[in-house]
């Protein structure tokens, strides 16, 4: 059926086609419903793709008859608007978690437009492709990408293939595979691989690796494509082997230095911005990369995330050596696809200081980056926002920088580093601030609104919430909100429940810690004189208040599972915090003579390790069978779960050892407890590298142990609650 004003094409879940009719074959936008609630609830929706592809994405919602309508002017509009509909009108929700649906029998009426004022909805962060997605299997990222899809998120960031297509332009170059071998790190440390933060850290690579990885990229990119996404992937930032130099020994190849605490042999090295091998490898990456997958629309590359710029010491000559960096990179890009965006985060800009403590990333310096590059031609990702807001209380960088000088830019926040498990950040700063950047008279060419956390399954709340914001141009009331979510997640909000999220809003919710970490997850000797000793989570009499206030909620709700997964991680965060207070007394006692005492605080840590085998995210198990299964061999296997352990306990060393800080079942009985007490049991005279050999022996041997489940963990986590509530 056809309407001439607006070209419309109505599509029908459940059309039954005609004899003499093709057969129907359903939206891909139907598919990503009928994946996620099932075939007899999606029956429930119609949807009506509208071809009006000048106006910004918006949907609208009717019910005819005993269907809801679903019109659309993209597949992402349609699966959203299908979901808008189930939240708001069905109280459902759609969450890492789990999902509950229900749909009456005669749905609800509704009759709603709504546009967003945005033209992309960002989703990803570099990192995140290391601290979570670093081995998902297609299955994962099916669910992965449904889950954007119904959350009106249109471009993805991604890792597509980099490895493998680099791989494929550095062989055609010349380079040996032991050169290649040494450039390439492991799987789950690529993001800073990509930017040039480290070559080969933890490498090298199984031979079957760039395979696997292209055949899960085809399915992504198939899947995104037929969604009408526009996903970000990695072009070449001009990182390269340090064999390159057997090659072109005339060639000016410049280290780089990055904070990580790597030996400095894992240091990258980037090409002069004046080479012309910058640009030709630039641009032949991308014929490779679009031989295997087709064109693409934006390519990533940062040449300096959070490094020191190799520039000349003259003042002028280091603003041209900038310029040509940005040139050189743009040009490469638009050699191999003149049509293509060339995408920078921004995080760098207002996060990076140079030696003596000053703003790197002047306005001038920036500007001086991306003169040579057009305004439609560079797409800046502001990665940050709460950060410039709360915790450096510094303007906004899209102020600094001018509106970013005319670009296309993307307002962002990071709502997580690492991966961290516990619940953080101030829900109304997200629900609030981003309208402050869309009434700003110098915003420029904004052209859209995301999320980058850099691990996600984690604080779920905080992304429902941010989700929400891109389809709307006006600030959230965060009580209204909050209501209207705990219906959709729990079933009901009674009275206490409403307490309880005051009082987590003057709390956990009510504070921004950038890397919330218990005492228990840092390494168990003190720290220096003059070094702070300290947990960093959230601690107050108010989020104590706040646990209890929850879980007396238990008789009303705790048939919800969303519920007792909520219960169940805020008792653990209260239990950690019990065990921070207790295991800095314990390392006050200059002797450390009180191993009772101790093995008693570890058994706090094996009650919470044992209630979190309960969730369904918050698994050490969960993440290494994902590492594991990507392996065909078990030496490939042993390797890859080395690899996934390694990122999330010692990372590389000091200075970022446990910095992703996971609150996990099977890592909290098997890794933070038994280093505890090994190192406190030692009696050795170096027990400092005696712990380091045990961290590194743990993550090279395959395997963990077990634990069940308990049967009521709802129950458990009040009893220990109210035990250590008492004794306070």
């Amino acid at each position: 059926m056809i309407k001439s004003a607006f070209q419309t094409i109505i599509l029908a879940i459940g059309f039954a086609s005609c004899a003499d009719q093709p057969e129907y074959q359903p939206l891909a936008s139907e598919k990503v419903l009928t994946r996620l609630i099932g075939e007899e609830k999606s029956k429930s929706f119609v949807f009506q793709l509208v071809k009006d592809n000048e106006k910004p994405e918006w949907f609208e919602l009717n019910k005819e008859g005993n269907k809801i309508v679903v019109k659309g002017n993209s597949q992402i509009a349609l699966c959203r608007g299908a979901y808008d509909y189930l939240k708001q009108e069905c109280n459902s929700i759609i969450s890492w978690s789990g999902k509950k649906v229900k749909i009456p029998e005669d749905p609800p009426e509704v009759k709603r437009k709504v546009e967003t004022p945005f033209q992309f909805r960002y989703y990803f962060n570099v990192v995140t492709h290391g601290y979570t997605t670093a081995y998902w299997n297609w299955e994962r990222w099916e669910q992965e990408i449904d889950w954007m899809a119904v959350h009106g998120i249109n471009m993805p960031l991604i890792g597509g293939a980099h490895e493998a297509i680099l791989a494929r332009v550095f062989e055609d170059l010349g380079l040996n595979k032991q050169e290649i071998d040494q450039y390439f790190s492991g799987p789950a440390h690529f993001p800073w691989n990509r930017m040039g933060n480290l070559n080969g850290w933890d490498g090298a690579l199984p031979t079957s690796y760039f395979d696997e990885q292209v055949k899960l990229t085809h399915q992504m990119l198939n899947r995104m494509r037929a969604l009408g996404m526009s996903p970000i992937v990695h072009a070449f930032a001009g990182f390269v082997p340090k064999g390159i130099k057997r090659i072109y020994p005339d060639e000016e190849v410049r280290e780089l230095g990055w904070g990580g605490g790597l030996p400095l042999e894992h240091n990258a090295f980037i090409l002069s911005p004046n080479s012309p091998l910058f640009v030709e490898l630039g641009k032949r990456y991308i014929q490779e990369w679009e031989k295997e997958f087709g064109a693409g629309e934006y390519y990533l590359a940062d040449s300096f995330n959070e490094m020191d710029v190799p520039l000349a010491a003259d003042p002028v000559e280091a603003q041209k050596e900038l310029t040509g960096f940005g040139k050189s990179v743009y040009q490469s890009i638009k050699e191999a696809n003149p049509e293509a965006t060339w995408v920078m985060q921004g995080w760098t800009f207002p996060y990076h200081k140079d030696q003596d403590g000053n703003l790197f990333w002047t306005p001038e310096r920036l500007g001086a980056l991306v003169s040579e590059v057009p305004d439609d031609k560079l797409l800046i990702l502001d990665l940050a926002n709460e950060y410039n807001h709360v915790f450096w209380k510094i303007d906004p960088s899209w102020k600094m920088y001018e509106g970013f000088f005319g670009k296309k830019w993307i307002y962002s926040f990071i709502p997580n580093m690492g991966g961290k498990v516990p619940l953080n950040g101030i829900l109304d700063v997200y629900a609030t601030i981003p309208e402050l950047a869309l009434n700003y008279e110098k915003k420029k060419n904004l052209v859209g609104f995301g999320f980058a956390p850099e691990g996600i399954e984690n604080n779920e709340i905080i992304y429902e919430l941010l989700s929400d914001i891109g389809w709307r141009n006006s600030k959230i009331d965060l009580d209204v909100w909050i209501e209207k979510y705990s219906v959709q997640r729990y079933g009901k909000f009674p009275d206490q429940l409403k307490q309880a999220f005051n009082e987590l809003n003057e709390s956990c919710f009510g504070t921004f810690t950038d890397h919330p970490m218990h005492r228990y997850q840092f390494r168990p000797y003190k720290k220096p004189e003059g070094v702070e000793d300290h947990a960093t989570v959230h601690r107050s009499e108010k989020f104590e208040e706040a646990v209890g206030t929850f879980l007396s909620c238990s008789d009303e709700l705790g048939a919800s599972e969303f519920f007792v997964f909520d219960a169940i991680e805020l008792t653990v965060q209260y239990l950690g915090l019990v065990v921070d207070e207790k295991l800095l007394k314990f390392l006050d006692d200059e002797k450390n003579e009180r191993p009772t005492e101790l093995q008693e605080i570890m058994d706090i840590l094996l009650v919470m390790d044992r209630l979190l085998a309960t969730h369904p995210n918050h698994s050490l198990q969960r993440w290494v069978d994902f590492a594991r299964n990507w392996g065909a061999t078990s030496e490939e296997k042993d390797y890859y779960e080395s690899n996934a352990k390694r990122l999330i306990t010692t990372w590389g060393g000091d200075p970022v050892n446990d910095y992703s800080g996971r609150v996990w079942s099977g890592l909290i009985r098997d890794y933070y407890v038994p280093r505890w007490i090994n190192y406190h049991s030692d009696q050795g005279t170096d027990k400092k590298q005696s712990m380091r050999d045990w961290e590194e022996k743990w993550i090279t041997t395959p395997g963990m142990s077990t634990v069940e489940a308990y049967d009521d963990p709802l129950d458990i986590a009040y009893k220990m609650y109210a035990e250590y509530k008492k004794t306070k």
